[in-house]
C-alpha cells in the first residue's frame, strides 16, 4: 500500500527539520503530557495563538479566533474521527457575528475535489510524522478558497489540532501560530509554493511548518514558566 504523506516526509531537508521541531517541543513538553500542565499556561498558549492567526487574518477575526480557542483542545479529539463535523463547528466559532448566520459551519469552496481530499488527508493512515499530516491539512484548507481570511484562519487552525490530537502537543501549550505570523510574507510565498503540486513546492511549505512548530515551542508560556523555575531567568 503506497503512503504519499510518509513519502513527502522523506524530501531532501524534511527528516531534519521535522527532528528539529520534535526536539523543541520535546524540551518544552519533557515528559510529553505527563507530567501535569497548569490549566493558566494551556489558556496563555491558546490565546496567544488566536491572536496571532487573528492578526494574520485582520481585527475583527480576533473575538472569533479567541473563541475557537477555547475549543481547540476538545475539536481536536474528532478532527480524525468525524473532520467534517469538527471543521463546521470551527467555522462556526471563527465567523460568527462576521458572516451572514446561515453560512456559520458551512466550510466554502471553489474546489469540492480538494474539500475531499482534505478530509481523506485528515482519515487516512500513515507512517508519516503527524507533522506531516499537520501541515498538509493547513494548506489545503487555506486553499480551499485562495486569500480567504477564515480559510487561513482554519488552516491554521486545523495544523494545531492535528498536532493536539497526535500528542505532539497534548495539552496546546505550543504557538506554532506565531511562528506563522514571524515568518512574515514568507507564509504567503511558501504557500503560493505549495499551491503549484510541485515536490520543490511541498516540501519548502513543510520546511516552513517545522520552521513555525520549533518557534512555537520557543515562545511557549510553559517553556518561559520552566526557565524560571529553573533559575534560568
Amino acid at each position: 500500500m503506497t503512503d504519499p504523506m510518509l513519502d513527502l516526509s522523506r524530501l531532501e531537508g524534511v527528516p531534519s527539520a521535522v527532528a528539529a521541531a520534535m526536539a523543541a517541543a520535546d524540551t518544552i513538553l519533557r515528559d510529553r503530557g505527563e507530567r501535569p500542565v497548569p490549566a493558566e499556561d494551556s489558556a496563555r498558549a491558546l490565546l496567544a495563538g488566536a491572536r496571532a492567526s487573528a492578526a494574520m487574518a485582520g481585527e475583527e477575526w480576533e473575538p472569533g479566533s479567541v473563541r475557537l480557542s477555547t475549543e481547540l483542545i476538545d475539536l481536536a479529539a474528532s478532527i480524525r474521527r468525524t473532520p467534517a463535523g469538527a471543521l463546521a463547528r470551527a467555522h462556526t466559532l471563527l465567523a460568527r457575528d462576521v458572516l451572514p448566520e446561515a453560512d456559520l459551519g458551512r466550510v466554502p469552496t471553489d474546489d469540492p475535489d480538494r474539500l475531499a481530499g482534505l478530509l481523506a488527508l485528515l482519515t487516512t493512515p500513515t507512517q508519516a510524522p503527524a507533522l506531516i499530516r499537520a501541515a498538509l491539512a493547513h494548506a489545503e484548507m487555506a486553499l480551499l478558497v485562495a486569500d480567504s481570511p477564515v480559510h487561513g484562519l482554519l488552516g491554521r487552525a486545523v495544523e494545531h489540532l492535528v498536532l493536539i490530537e497526535a500528542r505532539v502537543d497534548p495539552r496546546a501549550v505550543l504557538v506554532p501560530e506565531q511562528g506563522h505570523r514571524a515568518a512574515g510574507a514568507a507564509y504567503a510565498e511558501n504557500l503560493r509554493h505549495y499551491a503549484t503540486g510541485t515536490p520543490g513546492g511541498v516540501r519548502a511549505w513543510i520546511l516552513h511548518c517545522a520552521t513555525a512548530l520549533t518557534h512555537g515551542a520557543e515562545v511557549s508560556p510553559l517553556g518561559a514558566a520552566r526557565r524560571f523555575t529553573d533559575g534560568a531567568i
